[in-house]
Formats: C-alpha cells, structure tokens, sequence
C-alpha cells in the first residue's frame, strides 16, 4: 500500500509490521510457491488472494523490530474442472515461500468460490452462443445481438438438484441504443439463463413470456440532460499550509487517533488498532472495523426475478471492484491518495491506484455556548473530521465507504449508494405492487441493502461485555407523582445463545461496549456505545433460501466471541451456498460472552422503495452508525481545541 504522487505529505519507509498490507512481492511469492508444488496449471485462476492476519493477542504482544510472520491466504479454481481449493503460504522469505496448507473444497458444504472478472464476459459469451436463448430473443424481435447485454448475476442456491456441485452463474438480459447508453433502461422481460460455467453451457432458460422492451433511453450524461445551470459560483477547500495528518506506510495519525490501514479484496477498507490519546496513553478502542458484508435482495416474486440477491463482498468483492478515485470529483479539499495492491485472476499483484481516499472536512459546531451572565460572550469551537473512504461499483449500483473520526472521540461509518437501479419490464402503465414504474414500462423493483459491519471491540483492552440499554419510562405513583420521570434499563448480553438483538427505537435501544476492568472518574467501567441504524431487517420469509444465506441481517447485532477463524458473518464461502456458517452458527447458547474478547457484528442499511427521482441516475442515499465514548473520557476531549482565528476545527468567536 503506497501513497500516490499526489499525496499531500511524505510517506515513509516504515518497520515491517503483522498488520501491513500485502505487497506486490507476497502475493508473487504466494503464487510461485503453489506453482512450485504443482498447484497451478494453465486452467488454475485466483477468485480470492488475501492476507492471514495474525491473532489479535499476537498482533497486541508484537514490538517494533520483532520478527514478522507473513502468510497468504489464497483460493484456487480450477476452470477446466470447476474444482477449488485454498492454501496457506508463508511468504515471510519471499524468495523462499512455503506452501503450509492445502485442502479441496466441497461445493455443497464450503460453497463456490467468489466469481470471477473474466466469468462475467464467459457468461455473456456462452448465453449469446445458446440457441434456445437466441430463439426467445428473435420471438422478441431482437437478431442484432451487438449491442445486448447478458448481465450474469450470482445463482444463490435454491435446492435445485440440477445445481448442484456445479458453478452457476444466472443470466438476464438488457439492450442498448448504442454503445454508450444505459442497459437497465431497456430490460428484456421474462427471460433468464441459467449458466453452468464449467461445462460452457446454458443448462436452463426460463421464458415467462415476452412483454414490450421499454424504449425511452435513460441517459444521464451532459449532452442529454439539456443546458447546465449558470448560477453556481466555484467552491474551493484549501488548507494553506497541508493537512493535519502523517502517513508513515501503513499508520495514520490525525489530532489523538492512530490506526493502521488495510485495504483487502474481500471487504475493501480495513481499519486496524484505532486508538485515542488521552493524556499520555494511547487508549484502545477497536482492533478491527471492516464492512464484512452487503446483502441486496430483491422482491419481485416473478420466476424470472424471484432468485435476485446479491452478496456483494462474499460473491463479487468489494475491494476489488474499488474505483481509481479523482480529485474534484470523489474527492474535493487537500486530498490524500493511497494505492492498493491486490491480486488478479491469474494470481497475480494488480496496482489499484488512488483507492483510499484520506481528507478532513469541516463539519460545521462542535461545541458552543453564549454566556448570558457575562454579557452574551460566546464560547464555541468548530468540528473537523478525517473521512477515509473509497467507492466500489458493483454491477448498476456504486457505493462510497466512509469511516469518520472525531475530535470528541467518535467512530462513524457511513455508505453513500448511487448508480443505477436494478429494472424489469412491464406493460406500460400496468405498475406493479413490488416496483416502481420509473419510465414506461420499465419497473424499479423493491429491494434492500443490508450492511454489516465486523467490529473487533477492545474498549480499553480486550475484556469487554455487551450491555443493551433501553430507556424506560416509570408508572405514575408515590416515587413519581406527576409521571414525568424515565430510566435507563442497561441488560448483559451474557450468553452467545441470547446474541443476536433487535433494535427498538421506541425505547433508544442501542448497546454499550464497557471494559468491567477500567473505570472512569466516577467509578463506572469505560464504554462505548454503538448507535445504531433501526431500519426493517431482512423481509424475505424465515425459512426462504435468502433467509438461510443472508441470516446475519435478521438481527441488528449480534456479539460473538473473538475468534481469528470468525471471519465474516456468512461464512468464507457463501456464492451457492445454502446457508448454516457465520454468525449463526457461532450463537449457539454455551459461550460466555462476559469480560473477554468480543466482535460485534451490525446489520443495517435502507429498504428501498426507488423514486422518480431515482431514475436514471440516483442521487446517493446515506445509512450508517456510530460509536460514542460513553464514559470513555472523564470530561468532554475536545475542550483543548485552540482559539485559532479564521474558519475550520479550532475556529474560536468571542462576543
């Protein structure tokens, strides 16, 4: 991971660390090393090359100069066959890497690996040489197959027999006006291809039937979209004299905090050992926070559509398919770029350039009070915040990643989602009650985007608990004669098998991380509380095969024991699986959950229910969270903000 040219201040060479990104020369190491013990053939591809990170306790116990253990976890398909495998290298000597493990994987139990970039032009080459599919194409009255699109989304796993040990991709079907309009205005209805990768071949079509293609074109861009307004003035961001952090490889440090950055093909982003400096320590406050996965299901209950739900990071990849960012564009102010690097599908090390972005923002008040004793003099301080970010685009949806950090101690995350909607074709007019008609005929149909977030909790060191807070309101009586007074009701989450919770907004439920070991002030453990987002969980019906794949998201959280293996909530593999591994299996009741070491998992994310407005490009829609020191501090960490003149955080008015 390297700063790009235009990084705004210096980066240097810093002492290996457990924690740093995988270079270009690890991932050849790793590669070499599975070549040289015969695992690599010319058919062989690489859906997944990441690091195996190291124990958190391992991680914790490490000092600078200590020797490093690096290993690479990779996946292995094998294209000709459909089989796969994963394998272990230690690539601490690249020039010396040894392969430490390998094993087969078993369709039905692991699942298939995540797909490929060169499966998606191996789908549409595959359905467009079907006969059957070209025949229900030319009964829709379409020969010209130049500018069709077979958009090859992931199959799931419906307990079809016919499914199964294979590797499946299914296929819709979308048309163009030319080569640079937008596909997802012209969706052909009815229609879907069931591809058996391996095998090279269509093994099902569905036809339900032809309704009219919409033809109103759905282009976004300036030509098309008439005369732009005149009356902005420009807007500039400067910060004369560079930016407050420092970047030392993979360290960043902004005002208290420090934190370690990852960037992985799976999950995107990482953060790593988040700490605040509180006095003279560093105080700990997270080992790890990554968004772990993203659920999109949809509602339609059309056979051509009742199968759609993607699985962004464990079947497509975040990381992956992260944007180059542009100043001016994803990024406005004095902005920070870092590459990543990754693998490709051959195994090899692939630059993605400008893939984290890293700026302070101003935020407007952070604190403020007008003196009325004292002739109305004014105290107050602006708020900044360091924004990390990065933007994947996923099929017809981009999404941003932000992680903020505070001045007065908090942790936010917010996903910024934009792009184009997902559409299927109906009658002009006839509607639908699962969609939105956007245009004619052409239906954006209901759906959801469930978040979780993996958060490796160490509040003031490793031995937290999980305590859900409610407020509640007291009965009118001798204690409280005019009714007005309300409590909190603060419960442990005890036991993994009571660890998955609702959120309830009627009583400001939300869920205090407290370290029993270290206490304020005032005698209460240190803790800090997540906020949560309360939007609808998963609505697919418990039983369905998206409720068995996507049980993370019936929960708002769930508190799992910290285990290095526990990596995300639904299990390593879920491309076709049907369901079982991740946070549900690891809440069966028997754990203690009490003054150790923790993850917190966090569904969230909206239901949406598209807009006019939403078409032919949405404007973004915001969900998020975050972490509030509650009790963490003995008085509000922000009061030493200096009474600099002039605009940004420090911003000091005296009346």
């Amino acid at each position: 991971m390297t700063s790009s040219p235009t990084a705004t201040e210096t980066t240097t060479a810093a002492a290996p660390h457990p924690l740093d990104p995988l270079t270009a020369a690890e991932i050849e190491a790793a590669r070499s090393a599975l070549d040289a013990e015969g695992k690599v053939t010319a058919s062989t591809r690489f859906p997944l090359v990441l690091p195996d990170e190291p124990d958190r306790h391992a991680v914790l116990a490490h000092r600078p100069g200590d020797p490093v253990s690096r290993r690479v976890r990779a996946t292995l398909l094998d294209t000709a066959t459909g089989r796969s495998a994963e394998a272990l290298v230690d690539v601490t000597d690249p020039a010396a890497a040894v392969v430490l493990s390998h094993r087969d994987l078993d369709p039905a139990a692991d699942g298939q690996p995540p797909v490929l970039f060169e499966e998606y032009e191996t789908c549409d080459e595959i359905v467009k040489a079907d006969a059957g599919w070209r025949k229900a194409m030319a009964e829709r009255g379409v020969t010209d197959l130049s500018l069709v699109i077979a958009a090859p989304l992931a199959a799931g796993n419906f307990g079809i027999a016919a499914e199964a040990g294979r590797r499946m991709l299914r296929s819709l079907t979308f048309l163009r006006c030319n080569e640079s309009d937008n596909p997802f205005a012209h969706p052909v209805g009815g229609l879907v291809a069931d591809v058996d990768l391996t095998a090279r071949r269509v093994v099902r079509l569905i036809d339900t039937g032809a309704v009219p293609v919409p033809a109103e074109c759905g282009r976004y861009d300036a030509e098309s979209t008439g005369p732009a307004r005149t009356d902005l003035r420009p807007l500039e961001i400067t910060q004369p004299e560079g930016p407050s952090f420092s970047l030392d490889g993979s360290q960043l440090s902004w005002q208290n905090w420090r934190l370690r950055l990852d960037f992985n093909a799976r999950e995107g982003l990482v953060l790593h050992q988040i700490t605040h400096r509180d006095g003279d320590r560093d105080r700990p406050v997270l080992h790890r926070a990554s968004i772990a996965e993203m659920a999109v299901p949809y509602a339609e209950p059309d056979p051509a559509r009742n199968w759609v739900c993607y699985l962004d990071s464990g079947e497509y990849l975040l990381g992956r398919n992260a944007n180059a960012l542009q100043l001016g564009c994803d990024c406005l102010g004095e902005i920070t770029y870092v590459d990543a690097v990754l693998a490709d599908d051959h195994g090899n090390p692939e630059t993605l350039h400008n893939a984290i972005c890293i700026h302070e923002e101003d935020i407007g008040l952070l604190w403020k009070h007008t003196n009325i004793f004292d002739g109305l003099a004014a105290d107050s301080r602006r708020a900044r915040r360091l924004v990390i970010s990065y933007i994947a685009t996923l099929g017809n949806y981009d999404y941003g990643f932000y992680w903020y950090l505070h001045q007065d101690g908090t942790i936010a995350f917010e996903a910024k989602a934009t792009g184009l909607l997902q559409t299927s074709a109906a009658e002009p007019g006839a509607g639908s009650p699962y969609a939105t008609e956007v245009a004619p005929g052409l239906l954006a149909p209901f759906h959801q985007h469930l978040f979780c977030a993996r958060l490796d909790v160490t509040v003031d060191g490793p031995g937290n608990t999980v305590q859900e807070v409610d407020v509640v309101r007291l009965p009118t009586g001798p204690g409280n004669p005019n009714g007005n007074a309300f409590t909190t009701k603060a419960t442990p989450v005890a036991d993994s098998g009571e660890a998955g919770r609702v959120a309830d907004p009627s009583v400001g439920r939300r869920w205090r991380i407290v370290n029993p070991g270290a206490a304020n002030r005032m005698g209460a453990p240190v803790a800090y509380t997540l906020v949560p987002d309360s939007g609808p969980l998963l609505l697919s019906q418990p039983g369905s095969s998206v409720a068995e794949r996507v049980a993370y998201a019936t929960k708002h959280l769930w508190v799992t024991r910290y285990r290095p293996e526990r990596r995300y909530p639904d299990g390593d593999y879920p491309n076709q699986q049907a369901g079982g591994p991740g946070v549900t299996a690891w809440s069966q009741p028997g754990e203690s959950l009490e003054d150790t070491d923790l993850t917190v998992w966090h569904s969230f994310g909206p239901t949406h229910l598209p807009r006019l407005e939403d078409w032919p490009v949405m404007p973004v829609d915001v969900c998020g969270f975050s972490l509030r020191p509650t009790g963490f501090f003995d008085r509000n960490p922000a009061l030493d903000l200096p009474k600099e003149a002039g605009g940004g955080s420090g911003g000091h008015c005296h009346a």
